[in-house]
């Protein structure tokens, strides 16, 4: 009996366990494997395989039983995820059911999962952007939050080579505040986009926009290829999943790739409990896992972990992670861990018409999405009653004045004979909120889901610097649309609950003094060493650009630490021996 119980563990165990398949588990995963070691990735949903899974991928409209619309029915069964752009009868799929994976709001808070293989990485709308000094200096200039542990100069190398592999499209534009990356050719802007640039050139000092950049593959390098991604179609149908791989997502690139190293066990339907930590060796040993199906317990084990669950699933595992040593959860001496939780605000809108550049309408779809507009204020010093600022989309449009009434063949005439109408404009802000103690996320002391797992309860909300803000986006915009001669100015600042944005943040931050954060400046737990968190939660603050970029970045520098410390630490124990003192070092 003991002999098997032995046999059971050796197969339980492996050299490094990551939590969650999405954009930096699935780069944990890549850098782990092609490093040598047999690693473990733990996924709470189902299989999706590259090409294989992607149900909708190549179907047209009229294929469709509803024609893309969600059935009012299933509407009103998700109310949450219903109001995310992407939730739609093609992608919907990929998406929770509200009802099965609940939460406790203590204030409106909109979390929009997708728990598969991959996970949001076949949802995500593929902006990335590097961060500067500005923004890793924030904290310690404006005040707010904690000073960032590290600077531009030790994720640069690591955006290099985050972007060559995962393949980025963008212009070198020579901004401070956004630095260049490793680009390959940009998607232009369009004639209107390209005037409303040169409007903001002309007219105002600091203020650009730029082609924006996103993970497409719009000119395929020889590692794209080795991949087995292609270029980028343009379809614009990449909620669906893209057979080709133009575009990143952990199913097309970093879990194939780790998956050929051999060094690879994907376990799906796999939710992750909590970390297990052993009291007498002063570490983690490994994640207790619930089978999604069976409820069975299951118990694996490893040398270093690594928790990519997204940033309020990993606040959750952490702070369910209890032991005598850590009653309040994993690493939690501070008592903050799931406190100082941000997000990105972008609740306001402004649209506009323009009634020049008719002799040009767009044709074909940009995967970009049109321009970027980066952040203007208080960027080289405060300028206004709040602090920090905000980016923001742009883009502009032309479609056809059609005339919808009719039937049959007179119907088919006037679609086919519409006359273009008007340039349409569009912006949405981009907007940094500050992580506070108030906003925060704990666990609930009495409901718990159907794996017995404590409910999330989530308090987050907007404050007053993000109101000021948000009405300094409309009137700058406002402002800049009229220079730019745009007519018809909407501002829509529609009230949207935190979280819609996808871009939650914090609860385990990164920090100088383990008396005021949870991770240094490797993305490890101060008080335990094995412990590697790299996706949004270990955020110290927000800033304004698309955060993805920035989580592979650090995935691929905490491996690369964590691999080099278990290597001088294996070479101690063959110089030295297995002293106590060596073998409470090993990880």
């Amino acid at each position: 009996m003991s002999n098997i119980n032995i046999d059971s563990i050796k197969e339980r165990t492996f050299d490094a366990i990551v939590i969650g398949s999405g954009i930096s588990g699935g780069w944990s995963a890549k850098e782990l494997t092609e490093k040598g070691l047999k690693t473990l990735v733990l996924e709470r949903g189902k299989d999706v395989k590259h090409v294989v899974d992607y149900p909708t991928t190549n179907m047209y409209p009229y294929e469709f039983e509803h024609r893309g619309e969600v059935p009012l029915a299933i509407q009103e069964a998700a109310p949450i995820v219903n109001r995310c752009y992407a939730f739609r009868e093609d992608a919907m799929h990929f998406f929770v059911k509200d009802n099965e994976h609940p939460y406790v709001q203590e204030k409106p808070f909109d979390w929009i999962r997708g728990y598969q293989v991959g996970g949001k990485s076949l949802l995500w709308a593929r902006q990335t952007q590097r961060w500067s000094d500005y923004d890793f200096e924030g904290p310690a200039r404006d005040g707010f939050a904690v000073d960032w542990p590290i600077r531009y100069k030790d994720l640069a190398p690591w955006y290099s080579y985050v972007e060559k592999f995962a393949g980025i499209s963008g212009n070198r534009d020579g901004l401070k505040e956004l630095p260049d990356g490793e680009f390959l050719p940009a998607y232009p802007l369009n004639a209107v986009e390209d005037y409303f640039k040169g409007v903001l050139q002309k007219k105002y000092r600091g203020r650009h926009v730029i082609s924006a950049r996103c993970a497409h593959l719009s000119k395929p390098n020889p590692i794209h290829i080795e991949q087995g991604r292609v270029q980028c179609q343009n379809r614009v149908l990449c909620q669906r999943g893209c057979p080709f791989g133009g575009y990143f997502s952990s199913n097309a690139s970093t879990l194939p790739w780790a998956q050929k190293t051999g060094n690879l066990t994907l376990r799906p339907f796999s939710v992750a409990h909590s970390i297990i930590y052993d009291e007498e060796k002063g570490k983690a040993i490994g994640v207790k896992v619930i089978d999604a199906n069976t409820k069975e317990e299951i118990d694996y084990f490893a040398k270093i972990i690594f928790v990519n669950a997204a940033a309020l699933n990993t606040n959750l595992i952490l702070l369910n992670s209890t032991s005598n040593r850590f009653p309040n959860g994993l690493g939690n001496d501070s008592g903050l861990l799931g406190k100082y939780v941000a997000f990105h605000n972008y609740s306001a809108r402004i649209s506009a018409e323009y009634d020049g550049m008719k002799e040009y309408k767009t044709d074909g779809r940009n995967p970009a999405g049109g321009g970027y507009i980066p952040r203007f204020r208080n960027v080289h010093k405060q300028e206004t009653d709040f602090i920090r600022g905000y980016a923001a989309g742009f883009s502009a449009y032309r479609s056809p004045n059609r005339d919808m009434s009719g039937l049959g063949v007179d119907l088919k005439e006037q679609l086919l004979n519409a006359k273009p109408g008007p340039w349409r404009v569009g912006s949405h802000m981009m907007a940094e909120t500050i992580p506070k103690e108030s906003n925060y996320v704990a666990l609930d002391s009495d409901k718990k889901d159907a794996w017995g797992i404590p409910l999330l309860k989530i308090a987050v909300d907007y404050d007053e610097n993000d109101a000021k803000m948000k009405a300094d986006y409309i009137e700058q915009m406002t402002e800049m649309f009229t220079t730019a001669g745009f007519t018809n100015i909407q501002a829509n600042t529609a009230g949207q609950a935190p979280g819609l944005d996808i871009h939650e943040m914090g609860g385990v931050r990164m920090g100088r003094d383990p008396k005021t954060s949870l991770l240094n400046k490797w993305n490890q737990l101060h008080h335990c060493k094995n412990v590697f968190v790299t996706d949004g939660a270990c955020m110290t603050s927000t800033s304004t650009q698309n955060p993805s970029l920035t989580y592979m970045a650090f995935s691929a520098r905490a491996v690369d630490f964590a691999v080099n410390e278990m290597k001088k630490i294996t070479c101690k124990k063959i110089c030295w021996g297995t002293s106590p003192y060596i073998a409470a070092l090993l990880p």
